[in-house]
C-alpha cells in the first residue's frame, strides 16, 4: 500500500517509517478487492507540557470508493497508539465490506422481484 507518512512535533526515524508501513500492510487482506486511492498515516506528539508525560497519537485515513474510513487514537506509547489504529481500522474496513456487500444483496433482491 501507498502511504502518506506524516510526523507532527516528533522525528520522523526509518524505524518509525517502516513499523507503520508494516502495520498499514496488514490490512491489505482485509481490503480484498477494495480499491484505495488515498492512505495517509499521521504520528504525533499533541503536547509538550503534560504533567504525567508525553502523550502521542496516531490517526489513519484511507480514501475508498466514495468514503473515508478514518481511525485517530492516542496513548501514552506511540507503538501502542499505531497498533491500536492498526486494529480499528481492521474493524471500520469489515463494516465497509459487509455494508457493501448488504447493499448488492438488496439490489439483486429488488430485480428478482420486478
Amino acid at each position: 500500500m501507498q502511504l502518506n507518512l506524516k510526523a507532527t512535533n516528533l522525528e520522523l526515524t526509518p524505524q518509525l517509517k517502516e513499523y507503520v508501513q508494516k502495520k498499514m500492510d496488514m490490512l491489505e487482506k482485509y481490503l480484498g478487492r477494495v480499491k484505495v486511492f488515498n492512505a495517509s498515516f499521521e504520528v504525533c506528539r499533541t503536547t509538550h507540557h503534560h504533567l504525567k508525560g508525553e502523550i502521542y497519537c496516531a490517526e489513519a485515513n484511507l480514501t475508498v470508493k466514495g468514503q473515508l474510513l478514518r481511525i485517530t487514537k492516542t496513548e501514552k506509547d506511540l507503538y501502542k497508539a499505531i497498533d491500536k489504529v492498526k486494529d480499528h481500522m481492521e474493524l471500520i474496513i469489515k463494516k465497509y465490506k459487509e455494508k457493501k456487500i448488504d447493499r448488492k444483496k438488496k439490489k439483486v433482491k429488488l430485480s428478482t422481484i420486478e
